[in-house]
């Protein structure tokens, strides 16, 4: 009898390269990669009928890609009556990074030897 067996070792490589956006003038630094319950937290949530859920998610969303720091002032802007942050800003930022965290590469690509 043989056994079915996969040994995944430490799991896939993550990328480690900054990822950072701008709103209304100030910088916020997320964390390079995520665990990917998070993303699938966030496809499950986003696929409701329930608008609150949805809103919920994004809200969540942020909280765990933004760093402590960026994500309090974060927080502050989006609360700010007089720099107004709209849902499509809301829903664009989150699409970015919800596109940079499944798509990016884990490596740089290599210097093509001919230029191209």
């Amino acid at each position: 009898m043989t056994t079915r067996f996969k040994d995944f070792g430490k799991g896939s490589k993550v990328n480690n390269i900054p990822l950072k956006f701008k709103l209304h003038n100030e910088e916020f630094e997320c964390y390079p990669a995520l665990q990917g319950k998070v993303l699938l937290e966030m496809v499950s949530k986003s696929t409701s009928d329930d608008t609150s859920n949805m809103a919920d998610s994004v809200l969540g969303f942020f909280e765990k890609t933004l760093k402590p720091e960026s994500y309090e002032r974060f927080q502050t802007l989006i609360e700010d009556p007089e720099k107004v942050v709209t849902v499509e800003t809301l829903g664009e930022i989150t699409s970015w990074l919800v596109g940079e965290y499944s798509n990016r590469p884990t490596q740089q690509p290599e210097d093509s030897s001919n230029g191209q």
